[in-house]
């Protein structure tokens, strides 16, 4: 059998499209994980160039290649061939364009992509060639994403490319493709992977440096949206920023304020929503909290995913770490809204975490304490056994 599928590899650069599409679709089934012969994928690096360039192609050949990617792609054989800056210029530029037929496909692509060290690293830092143009909408195209299932703008008003770093472009699309259906979409795609690529890229010893606006403020909002990948890859990369303790203050300051040179990102709002029920509040109580907390409507769930509930947890408690955090979280009504989600929890591990985290506000800061140590925090050591320094 797998002599008989190395045979068909050749095909996949056949100058005849319809023989390009049927070798395709007989190896397609083999790129799954735990096909027995899938390896055939990873020793020839023409077939793995062949799957890039494939991409690009029309319509039902592309659809195919994406598929077969993104099932190889979570391959570590393949992340660094797959991961080459080319291939991910190829990718945002397709990702970011409206037209891009297959974009949801390319966005769960980079997702894979983004969770090796290599290709996240260039994510990072990488830049690809736009040409303005007011007159589209987003205000510019990005070139190397022409190809059969993405068409390029009839007309440019310049054909001059000016280098920009993918990572802000990635997250306009994201934010525009959250509109509903109606005048003003013309995105194909939904783009909710995307949500996975920002956690990726949010993870832990990741630092951007400080930029004018915090590409998590795009973010945030979306802890509430309707699709689970969407926020749910939304809340990893909220609780990712969390690790990092010097975030704190820039994360839960409002826009208002400015901290290193931006607004504030306002995040407890976000992750305190989906805890929230439609539970009544005292006046008193509800005026400590966010005015998005105040006055829910009876009709208001919370998070029905028990691992999501656990991340926005654990959230909080990362933000407890340092003492002007926990003194926040006390003065804007997480204790309040905190302990009526405890009464409505029935997962024992999540209710345990609660109490860990009504520990930490609740009880008295000893004068001249400042930090928790995160580890203690995260793994849940009991309150009074937290060494603070």
């Amino acid at each position: 059998m797998e002599s008989q599928l190395r045979e068909l590899l050749p095909f996949l650069h056949d100058r005849n499209p319809n023989v390009r599409l049927i070798a395709l679709q007989n190896l397609l089934g083999h790129t799954e994980q735990g096909a027995a012969h899938r390896s055939i994928f990873f020793s020839d690096a023409t077939v793995q160039r062949d799957l890039k360039i494939l991409c690009r192609d029309q319509a039902a050949v592309a659809h195919d290649a994406f598929r077969a990617l993104v099932n190889l792609s979570d391959a570590p054989q393949l992340a660094n061939t797959l991961g080459e800056r080319d291939f991910l210029a190829f990718l945002c530029s397709y990702i970011i364009h409206p037209s891009s037929v297959l974009a949801d496909l390319a966005a769960m692509v980079l997702s894979n992509l983004s969770a090796f060290p290599k290709p996240c690293a260039t994510l990072l830092t990488l830049e690809i060639p736009i040409v303005h143009d007011d007159a589209l909408k987003p205000p510019y195209y990005a070139p190397y994403s022409r190809s059969g299932t993405s068409i390029a703008p009839d007309t440019l008003a310049s054909l001059e490319t000016v280098n920009t770093r993918a990572l802000p472009l990635l997250l306009d699309a994201f934010v525009d493709a959250a509109k509903v259906e109606g005048a003003e979409r013309t995105r194909k795609g939904d783009l909710h992977f995307l949500a996975s690529v920002f956690a990726n890229l949010s993870a832990p010893r990741r630092p951007t440096g400080n930029p004018l606006e915090y590409p998590l403020a795009k973010l945030v909002a979306y802890t509430e949206h309707t699709d689970m990948i969407r926020r749910g890859g939304v809340i990893s990369t909220l609780k990712n920023c969390a690790f990092h303790a010097p975030a704190h203050r820039a994360m839960l300051s409002p826009e208002s304020e400015r901290v290193a040179g931006a607004p504030g990102i306002d995040a407890l709002p976000y992750l305190l929503l989906p805890l929230a029920g439609p539970e009544e509040f005292d006046l008193d109580d509800q005026e400590k909290m966010p005015s998005a907390l105040q006055f829910l409507p009876s009709t208001k769930t919370r998070e029905a995913d028990p691992a999501l509930r656990l991340m926005l947890v654990e959230s909080l408690l990362l933000l407890c770490t340092k003492r002007w955090g926990r003194e926040f979280l006390r003065a804007h009504g997480v204790y309040e809204v905190i302990k009526v989600a405890h009464l409505a929890e029935t997962d024992d591990n999540i209710a345990e975490h609660i109490e860990r985290l009504v520990n930490l506000l609740k009880r008295d800061e000893p004068p001249g304490v400042q930090e928790a140590d995160e580890e203690d925090v995260l793994e849940g050591t009991k309150d009074d056994e937290i060494e603070e320094v």
